[in-house]
């Protein structure tokens, strides 16, 4: 077989592969909705066919999809992804001037959203993009269209996505992403995590607008097993829904387990049986606190957490065994994924040193849609950095620090904020905490700590806490108590805006 006879790995073929093996198994539930494999890959195609018809689109062109997790979105993302088309996956929580500078950014020709962000698009509909709305209309359309599999596939190198980034530094950048790069992410996930097969069902809380999300949500779509889409964010249905039994596999943000673990003892006590596998963490750092909690109340052998990008896709990955043996630790390389710990000279650095973590494998991004510069910065000889400063055990196991541009220099000392975020996060009355440096007249910055907690806790229990611990420079001049910390649609802390706060 030559090269070119062989079929491209592609979202939406994996989909369809799956759907010839069990047609009318549920591929995608959410609440009394489901769509079956049948059903799936049909409205897929006629996406596909609506795009390229109706409104035109061709290879390469930009697509703003608006939308919460919801039934259509995979569809969408598939739909669209199967023609060329680039699609732009948006939280529909952006705000109106960020939403209208990424527009300005990837000058789509369609935006599609969802009837709940009908407000953000008026806001924005002076820029005369055309938009498609979800509802009665989509699927007037979507009924006219043909259920055939449009045309030849794209390429798998090329883009099917434009993920863009936080923004916690100035303006979101877009992240392109591959069909290929996504594709071996699910298989690599599936023989990792062991819950995205035939008999699974996996419960899918993070919103599919940010690449975690969207990963974890679909990687079970590529193996027959069945995504379950939960909108809810209260922690009480979330660990009911858990606990009846038939999900096997679910990812969480920190934040979930930090409002499990915070839920009366009554209620944790009554949803103890429970049929899962895996339970993945990602997305921000886990406080071993939360894993001891996770395994306390789920069990031992199911906790993973893993660290990533949206740029690399999974790094590394610490297994059950090692999550309480090893405190701290993101574990030990993905499979076919290379790491290397540099020092400033770009020599690599030792065991026990911290160093600037470079990573590649088949699942790195594309670059940045329109910069050449930063994808040069963040793209070195195949390498990816994202910034993240790492130290290596004597057992190969790497623990992050923290990002390069959250160090503190505080007098000429540099404070890694992660260090003061670990002490503090061990009280028993603390939820959450971000350190930050704040300006300073006399020693540059300062060091500021934002705290989430329960009634009870105190700035001077923070500052006992981290005298005890800390040596005196990195100890926060002072502490601020907050009900919530500022997060973007991934569940990562917006750090830029708490030092914001300190600087107005």
């Amino acid at each position: 077989m030559r090269p070119d006879d062989q079929q491209p790995l592609t979202i939406a073929r994996g989909i369809r592969c799956a759907a010839a093996c069990a047609p009318d198994r549920p591929a995608i539930v959410i609440g009394a909705h489901a769509l079956t494999y049948r059903q799936l890959v049909r409205r897929i195609a006629q996406v596909a066919n609506l795009g390229r018809d109706r409104f035109g689109l061709r290879q390469g062109d930009r697509v703003v999809v608006l939308a919460p997790n919801c039934l259509e979105y995979v569809e969408l993302i598939a739909g669209l992804a199967d023609i060329g088309v680039i699609v732009a996956t948006l939280s529909p929580r952006v705000a109106a001037p960020e939403l209208a500078a990424i527009l300005a950014d990837c000058t789509p020709s369609l935006i599609v959203a969802h009837p709940e962000c009908d407000d953000l698009l008026e806001a924005v509909q002076p820029l005369s993009v055309p938009a498609l709305r979800l509802g009665p209309d989509y699927e007037a359309l979507l009924g006219f269209a043909s259920d055939l599999t449009a045309g030849s596939p794209p390429p798998e190198h090329a883009p099917f996505a434009l993920a863009y980034t936080s923004g916690t530094t100035g303006l979101p950048k877009g992240v392109l992403l591959s069909h290929r790069s996504r594709v071996l992410t699910f298989a690599a996930m599936a023989a990792h995590y062991r819950c995205f097969g035939p008999g699974d069902n996996f419960l899918a809380l993070a919103p599919m607008c940010h690449g975690a999300g969207f990963v974890f949500a679909c990687a079970a779509l590529h193996f027959g097993g069945t995504t379950t889409l939960f909108p809810s964010s209260d922690p009480q249905a979330i660990l009911a829904r858990i606990c009846r039994g038939d999900v096997t596999g679910v990812f969480m943000v920190p934040t979930h387990f930090a409002r499990l673990r915070d839920l009366p003892p009554d209620a944790l006590a009554r949803h103890r049986g429970h049929g899962l596998r895996t339970i993945i963490s990602n997305a921000a750092p886990l406080a071993q606190s939360l894993k001891a909690f996770a395994v306390e109340q789920f069990g031992e052998g199911l906790l993973h957490e893993t660290y990533g990008s949206t740029e690399a896709g999974i790094v590394t990955d610490i297994r059950p065994g090692d999550i309480l043996r090893k405190p701290g630790s993101v574990g030990v390389p993905f499979p076919h994924m290379e790491i290397e710990l540099r020092r400033d000279d770009g020599t690599v650095a030792g065991p026990g040193e911290i160093g600037e973590l470079f990573c590649r494998g088949p699942t790195s991004f594309n670059g940045y849609w329109n910069r050449p510069e930063a994808t040069a910065e963040t793209m070195v000889e195949g390498w990816v950095t994202v910034g993240d400063m790492a130290v290596r055990d004597e057992d190969g196991f790497i623990s992050i620090i923290d990002r390069k541009r959250d160090m503190i220099i505080t007098g000429g000392m540099n404070v890694y904020p992660s260090e003061i975020e670990r002490v503090i996060a061990r009280l028993p009355g603390v939820s959450e905490v971000a350190v930050v440096g704040a300006p300073d007249p006399e020693w540059g910055e300062s060091v500021h700590a934002f705290v989430v907690a329960r009634s009870g806790e105190s700035g001077d229990r923070v500052l006992g806490a981290c005298r005890e611990s800390l040596a005196g420079y990195k100890i926060p001049r002072s502490v601020t108590f907050v009900d919530e910390l500022p997060r973007n649609a991934g569940g990562k802390i917006l750090k830029g805006e708490l030092r914001a706060r300190l600087v107005a």
